[in-house]
Formats: C-alpha cells, structure tokens, sequence
C-alpha cells in the first residue's frame, strides 16, 4: 500500500484508519492524522484491475443515504427503495453494509476526513435527495462504482443511475386528462430545481403540445419559497375556475402540504373535488394530513428501483469498459377518485 510505504507505517494501521470504522479509534490521533493526509495527497483510490478480479472482491455491497431514512415521516417513502436493495443483494449471494453518516447533523458526506468510507465494499447504491454533487465528482474520479437511485446530473460527466420515468409518467397524466374532456388546467410547480422536478415539467408541457393545447390554457402558479402551497387561497381557486380551469397538476416536494393547501382552497370556494375542479398528484407523496381520498396520482416502482440499482451495480463491477448505465422504469398510473370527467359546457372551450 503506496501510504503504508511512504509513511513507514504498517498495512493493517493504515487499513484500520482507512475503514473510518469503530478500530480505528485503536490509532493515536497523530498518526490517523498522518494517514488521512498522505491518502489525500496521494489520492488514495481503488485499483480498477484488482477490484475487476474475482477473487479481489469482498463480496460486500453498500448501500448510502443522503439524509436519514428512518423517521416516521419518511419510512414509507425510503422503505420499498432499501427492501428492493436488499432482497436483490441476498439473491445474488453479497452481504450487504449500510453506511450512516460520520458527519454531525443532517450534513452527509461519503469523504469522512477527505477518505472515501465506501470503499469498504465493493461497491455502493445511493440514495437521498440532498445530496452533494462534488462527493459523486469524486466517486466517479476514483473509479468507485456506484450506482444512484433516482437521475442525477454531475456537469460533465455520465454516472449510473436507475430512474423513474417522469416524462413519460406526467405526459399520460395530461393525456389522461385530455381524454376526460379537460383543456384548460392550474400547474402548482415545485419550488427547487432538481432533475425530478425538471423531468415532471417536460413531461408536462410534452403531454399539452401532444394534445395540441396552447400553453396559454394553462395556469402556472408557483407557491412561495417559504410556505409550499400556503398561497393558494379560496379566492385564488374562484378566479382560476372562472377563467375556466377545470383541473389541477399538484407537484409536490417531501410531503403533502400542496395538496393540503388545494383541499382548503376548495373547501373556502365551495368547489367539489372532483366533480368541480379535477386535481392529479404528479408523484405518489407520503401522506400526512390529505389522506382521507384516493387521489389520482402515479406511482414509483420503488422496490423494483432497489432490485435494479443492485443489479446495475453488478454489471459496474464485471464490466472492464467503465461505461456507465442509465436505466428508466414505468411508473404506475393510479385512476384514484380526484378526476372526473370536465363539467358540462367546459369540454373542448
């Protein structure tokens, strides 16, 4: 090992102060110091080739998150993606290591100290949605394989990751729609810019230019930054329905306060949901406070994301050619009772 060389130390401290496991605290602090330093100038990274050998392998998958996957608020999001991860990694005979974070609070990052921690296995599945762009640079610098679950963009370069297929998903959405007689609609956009966001709104707009509806039939409403879907009053509702709006695209973020907030918004202008103003979930959401319907909406194929992340990931590591692989799943359109067909004398205006 090119550290335990050049700091005249032996393999098995340097492995220890490597792993950033519980050993590690076996190491005086001067040296785990010494050691952290030299694999940061060194830039300490896996051999492709050894790690492409059989017998080089630990038989050892990781899987890491960006943010916490156990509150209650989040289980059922997070749960299907890691029983998918874990069903495919028995299957295919590797034991399975799930990385916390080291870090204080909800700031996660993969380089504990500048050394990569994944490297404990042979490679990793990651997941979370606040993650950090410059820790996946450096993943894909060091030729650590890996594979996310969601699309996530580095600038200039490719990295593997299993999608959901959002355009496709909120395109049948609106076709959908279009068929029940709706032409003109209220668009209740997400408030960050992330590929998921981006991906919904393309398919969006594809589906009106699809159905030959001019953008202008459509209200786009962006709640504000600091209170999701606050803003979207009674009176608000009243004016989009008399401008002739006959249905609403929620977008949402972690949780359902949008969609709380269009419930309120109709109960204050008398308007029946769905008889009065249709109203699609663009995603299937954790549901808090709105879950007293079966709203329409489409579903993530969550647990087949985790199974197909595992099994990209494997290809990455019997793969020699260090392409990277992209692979986009169908969601699931869910009729729910929010959609019905566009009030009489509305169809076709």
């Amino acid at each position: 090992m090119d550290i335990a060389r050049h700091l005249g130390l032996s393999q098995a401290t340097v492995s220890l102060v490597i792993s950033g496991g519980p050993a590690s605290a076996q190491v005086a602090e001067h040296t785990r110091r010494a050691v952290l330093e030299a694999a940061a100038e060194l830039g300490y990274a896996v051999n492709s080739v050894a790690r492409s050998l059989k017998g080089g392998r630990n038989r050892l998958l990781g899987v890491f998150t960006f943010e916490p996957v156990f509150p209650v608020n989040q289980r059922d999001f997070y749960f299907p993606f890691l029983l998918g991860v874990e069903e495919a990694t028995a299957e295919h005979g590797y034991d399975l290591l799930l990385f916390s974070s080291a870090t204080a609070g909800d700031d996660r990052r993969i380089y504990a100290g500048g050394v990569n921690r994944l490297k404990l296995a042979d490679g990793c599945v990651l997941l979370g949605r606040r993650l950090h762009h410059d820790d996946l640079t450096e993943l894909l610098r060091e030729d650590f394989p890996f594979v996310f679950i969601g699309r996530r963009e580095v600038p200039g370069q490719e990295l593997s990751y299993v999608a959901a297929d959002y355009v496709g998903a909120t395109r049948a959405a609106v076709d959908s729609l279009v068929r029940h007689g709706h032409r003109r609609f209220a668009y209740l956009k997400g408030t960050e810019d992330t590929e998921w966001l981006r991906d919904r709104e393309a398919g969006f707009w594809k589906g009106l230019d699809a159905a030959g509806i001019p953008h202008g039939h459509v209200v786009v409403h962006p709640p504000r930054p600091d209170a999701a879907g606050a803003d979207i009053t009674g009176a608000r509702l009243e004016q989009w329905l008399a401008d002739g709006v006959t249905a609403i695209f929620v977008e949402h973020s972690q949780e359902d306060s949008a969609i709380v907030a269009v419930e309120r918004a109709a109960a204050e202008a008398g308007a029946r949901i769905p008889q009065d103003v249709s109203v699609v979930l663009l995603g299937d959401p954790p549901l808090v406070h709105a879950a007293n319907r079966d709203w329409t909406r489409f579903s993530v194929p969550r647990e087949q994301m985790g199974r197909e992340a595992v099994r990209l990931l494997l290809e990455l590591l019997d793969s020699e050619s260090g392409v990277q692989r992209q692979v986009y799943l169908d969601c699931i359109q869910v009729p729910g009772d929010s959609v019905s067909e566009a009030p009489a004398g509305t169809a076709g205006r």
